[in-house]
């Protein structure tokens, strides 16, 4: 059995270029397929966020639509709604990526709005890549890596191979007109190496531990990716 942990954003609004806010929070297929994934491989899940805050949901992301019909949205909700883990965070103040054997963050926009910029989360995703530990991220969770910092300043993970949501996709998804910041972009500056796939579909990267989806679509994948740096 192993103890991955997930990281997850507190954030429920994302802020417009305009100023605006609108809501969000972490995608729930993009928690839930890979904790069901992981749960059923008989591990052991702990869920930390900035101020151990209960993590949100996005609104959109319990949708029929989003979830490919009613039957779907109802078992991710039950899911969001009834798993311990996310009931009861940690405060990613008081964690150490020592304790434990992998580190998984989801998406939806919300890590845009907090995770991005937040010092405990940077440090946490540090101390994983430099134990060398499996490090699992996918769609707008990326944006979290933004934070892994040295202490030269430089990004952790720059150099390494990952995916993302793209550019491609948020104009798309209509949301790249009246976003701050494109993550995509930003990944780049960093010094990250953003491999971009087919809108929507799934697309993994594996560059030695670090394990990257997409989209919400390659949450299935990357779940499957991770549990094999885990045998």
């Amino acid at each position: 059995m192993a103890k991955i942990l997930f990281v997850m954003t507190g954030a429920d609004q994302r802020t417009l270029a305009d100023g605006g806010k609108v809501r969000t929070g972490f995608w729930a297929d993009e928690a839930v397929t890979p904790y069901e994934a992981f749960k059923a491989a008989g591990h052991e899940i702990t869920v930390a966020t900035p101020g151990g805050v209960v993590p949100p949901a996005d609104p959109s992301s319990l949708s029929a639509g989003a979830n490919g019909g009613e039957a779907n949205a109802a078992a991710v909700r039950a899911v969001v709604e009834g798993a311990a883990e996310l009931r009861s965070p940690l405060a990613l103040s008081d964690v150490r990526a020592g304790d434990f054997d992998a580190v998984y963050v989801p998406g939806g926009q919300g890590p845009m709005e907090d995770l991005a910029a937040d010092a405990d989360s940077g440090r946490v995703l540090t101390e994983a890549l430099e134990a060398g530990l499996p490090v699992g991220v996918v769609c707008h969770g990326p944006a979290a890596l933004l934070a892994a910092l040295k202490e030269d300043g430089t990004n952790a993970y720059a150099g390494y191979r990952i995916t993302a949501f793209t550019n491609t996709e948020e104009q798309l998804a209509g949301n790249a007109e009246t976003a701050r910041w494109l993550l995509q972009d930003r990944l780049t500056e960093a010094g990250l190496k953003v491999e971009v796939g087919e809108p929507w579909a799934p697309h993994v990267e594996v560059d030695r531990n670090v394990v990257t989806g997409q989209n919400p679509a390659s949450s299935r994948l990357l779940a499957t990716e991770l549990l094999k740096q885990l045998a």
